[in-house]
């Protein structure tokens, strides 16, 4: 299994973007999605999640400002973010629980490449 993401990029304070996360290998089920960012210095923070339910969450810090959601079809999730501070500047990094084959009852947590988000005018 992996995931790739993408979508990062230089924006000015006030901007918009989406980053996606596609994944691809050996999936059965696809269960929750994760997005986390880390800025210089700072640890690794859950901005998003969405459950296969379709229930979501999201940190207080883009709460309003962004939206997490999936191309089922595609195995792709995507993070829509507006309203952009200097503060969301940070390297975005997608995760997913996936469960690769019938037989795998308990799944696990993948990770997948970062990118790079700078807010900057």
């Amino acid at each position: 299994v992996q995931l790739q993401a993408s979508g990062g990029g230089l924006v000015q304070p006030g901007g918009s973007l989406r980053l996606s996360c596609a994944a691809s290998g050996s999936i059965f089920r696809l269960n929750t999605w994760n997005w986390f960012r880390q800025a210089p210095g700072k640890q690794r923070e859950l901005v998003a999640t969405l459950t296969s339910g379709g229930a979501t969450d999201y940190s207080g810090s883009v709460k309003g400002r962004a939206t997490i959601s999936t191309d089922n079809a595609k195995n792709t999730m995507y993070l829509q973010m507006s309203s952009l501070k200097p503060e969301d500047a940070a390297v975005y990094f997608c995760n997913a629980h996936i469960e690769t084959t019938r037989r795998d009852r308990y799944g696990k947590y993948y990770w997948g490449n970062g990118t790079l988000v700078t807010v900057s005018s």
